[in-house]
């Protein structure tokens, strides 16, 4: 790993997934990474590449920072000293050296000035919880931020940031808000954020931060009681931040693209199903379409044609129950248009992408995982390890690098300034 510049603040990535946080971290310059903690394969082996060829690690580095665990057995974490079962689960996975001293033995002497991540978000989801028959309330992961809070706990960074869903805002498991749960958890280590009643003041949505996506988010900042730190003044660095940030939409993050036209029928290629063809010889890595049968290229050019987007939501139902012959209650379908930001993006894409349907009607598809990337605020040269499915889940499941990149920017501004 290259020396530590002393100017610059170091940090932990908790719950990282393939690295859109810290990639926004690192992108300011301000910042190094001393650990990530992931438990999913696919997400950790492009961290670690991303690592690699952007951030010029080495590959026993990458190996060392970046810790394939199950961040619930947080003391094994910490520690080290893993059971057979978790020897057999991880440590063929990680650097020996993390196996035997844990996060303490990686981070040794050095000062944690931040702690970020967050946990997954499906228990506190709006939509997660109608479609659960107990509202998510008997989910593991709501729980998991106490994960959060024993590591905060053990390394006492100056500052840490926990983003979530604004579902969280109302999630109440055990029958006890979850926001009341992350205050006390937090007061109780000597942490102060943002009270119950305020945190709805921290909402946040990507489009105001340089993303062209709608996607709002909860940035919870907390810092050390009795710190000099003032924590409303890092808020308030983050929305002055904001008044400068110039809008993004559709056509400014996809227009570029090579397109693609549908073939009058399926072929297989390598025996893989193949509906479209790349106009051009331009190929893009992860720009690849992925493969619609004839009916669902018929439907995404009359959604298209008929402007569906501007309807009711009984007239979208209606569209797909009279077409597929179904009762649901749920629209299905829905376009990106070039003039606004994408809707939120998904993890459900590794499913299908009929909610994500190509803004040009000649194109007549879904989105690739370029596109979903770039609609994410990856970077161009981001490289994604795995399946498709893979792909798309891990962007979906990602904070938008330039996000995250502007959180950085306004707690380094504020920093600077004391």
């Amino acid at each position: 790993m290259p020396n530590r510049k002393e100017d610059k603040l170091t940090f932990i990535d908790l719950f990282a997934g393939c690295g859109g946080l810290s990639e926004g971290f690192l992108q300011t310059g301000k910042f190094e990474a001393l650990a990530h903690v992931e438990w999913e394969m696919p997400m950790v082996t492009t961290l670690r590449n991303r690592l690699v060829k952007k951030w010029q690690h080495t590959e026993e580095d990458a190996l060392k920072r970046v810790i394939h665990f199950d961040i619930q057995q947080t003391e094994e974490l910490i520690n080290g000293h893993w059971s057979k079962e978790d020897l057999k689960k991880f440590a063929i996975t990680n650097h020996e050296s993390i196996v035997r001293k844990g996060l303490k033995g990686l981070i040794g002497k050095q000062k944690v000035d931040l702690i970020i991540g967050g946990p997954p978000c499906q228990a506190y989801s709006i939509a997660g919880r109608a479609q659960d028959k107990n509202s998510m309330k008997d989910d593991y992961r709501n729980y998991l931020f106490e994960s959060f809070v024993k590591v905060v706990d053990e390394f006492k960074p100056d500052i840490f940031v926990f983003e979530n869903v604004p579902g969280l805002l109302s999630a109440m498991p055990g029958d006890i808000p979850v926001t009341t749960r992350i205050y006390e958890a937090f007061k109780e280590i000597g942490f102060n954020i943002r009270t119950p009643e305020l945190l709805k003041k921290s909402v946040y949505t990507a489009s105001e931060l340089g993303v062209p996506q709608k996607r709002n988010r909860v940035i919870i900042i907390g810092v050390k009681n009795n710190s000099k730190i003032n924590l409303e003044e890092l808020y308030n660095e983050l929305d002055i931040l904001k008044q400068n940030i110039k809008s993004k939409n559709v056509s400014d993050a996809i227009g570029h693209l090579p397109k693609y036209k549908p073939l009058k029928s399926h072929i297989k290629i390598n025996g893989k199903n193949v509906s479209h063809k790349l106009i051009g010889n331009a190929e893009i890595k992860h720009h690849e379409a992925r493969f619609h049968n004839e009916r669902d290229v018929g439907i995404f050019r009359r959604w298209l044609k008929e402007k569906m987007n501007k309807r009711t939501s009984e007239e979208k139902i209606s569209f797909y129950n009279k077409l597929m012959g179904k009762e649901s209650n749920h629209a299905k379908y829905r376009n990106l248009e070039w003039d606004k930001p994408s809707p939120t993006v998904v993890a459900h894409l590794y499913k299908d992408g009929l909610m994500f349907i190509h803004p040009d009607i000649d194109q007549a598809r879904s989105i690739t995982v370029k596109e979903a990337a770039l609609l994410q605020s990856f970077p161009d040269d981001f490289d994604f390890i795995g399946s498709q499915g893979y792909a798309f889940k891990m962007i979906g499941n990602a904070v938008p690098p330039e996000m995250a990149r502007n959180i950085a920017m306004a707690i380094s501004n504020k920093l600077k300034k004391k």
